[in-house]
């Protein structure tokens, strides 16, 4: 596998929100090669909540509490420690709901995972009472929208390019998972090449389904499917976090 001539990227800005589980599982797999190759991986935030808001409907910082954008307004507090303490704040977040599911996106649920990280339950309360974190969840939303970006994860080089993907439910390790960071990487050699696409079927569909049966049930919304990715199976949607009153 060949990667442009610049080689492997020192760092990539990793955007995400932490109900989507193809950004969950993505992350394992960007874990995995910033573990292998010294990668520098720095979490960044989107909103699915506030890009698929129903017309009339409270914008998630309108809300005293708001699922995936409060979490994630938690996550740009704990940031300010380092982005380590965010890392292990994603990775707590999303095993509790991705792979145990539970239900971290309710205050009572966000304040004991804290308390099972060694760290203060209180910080809900502080991050939810400051504004600004709000403030830095919303500037790295809309720097994703102003790129054009619609969903996650969406990643962001050094040299400014971004690009949505990869979409996985079964993130490759070891040499598989550099094999992919090199085509990932490969692609932005190609400034116009804009999408390849696998298409899913029925198989595919119940895969997606059993990859994501913890998710499925321990979420408290409808999930909106945007059109880049199929449907698991009608009703129940798992491509994006949806509007809620």
């Amino acid at each position: 596998m060949s990667v442009p001539s610049g080689g492997r990227p020192a760092c990539v800005d990793f955007h995400l929100d932490m109900m989507c589980p193809y950004a969950y599982q993505t992350s394992l797999w960007i874990r995995e090669v910033r573990d292998r190759t010294g990668l520098q991986v720095n979490w960044r935030f989107f909103s699915l909540e506030e890009i698929n808001r129903a017309e009339g409907k409270k914008h998630p910082w309108e809300r005293e509490w708001s699922y995936g954008w409060s979490l994630m307004r938690i996550g740009a507090l704990l940031r300010r420690q380092g982005m380590d303490v965010l890392d292990a704040w994603y990775g707590a977040v999303g095993r509790a709901l991705h792979v145990n599911g539970e239900k971290p996106h309710r205050r009572e649920v966000a304040m004991d995972l804290l308390a099972r990280m060694g760290l203060d339950p209180g910080l809900v309360d502080a991050a939810i009472a400051d504004p600004t974190t709000g403030d830095e969840v919303l500037a790295e939303h809309r720097r994703v929208t102003q790129a054009g970006g619609f969903g996650v994860p969406t990643l962001f080089f050094p040299d400014g390019q971004c690009l949505f993907g990869p979409v996985l439910i079964d993130p490759p390790a070891g040499d598989a998972a550099e094999r992919l960071w090199d085509a990932v990487v490969a692609w932005t050699a190609f400034p116009h090449l804009y999408e390849i696409q696998r298409p899913k079927g029925k198989a595919d569909a119940e895969q997606i389904r059993a990859a994501f049966q913890p998710y499925l049930e321990a979420r408290d919304w409808v999930s909106i499917n945007r059109g880049t990715v199929m449907d698991v199976a009608a009703p129940s949607r798992a491509a994006a976090e949806g509007s809620i009153p």
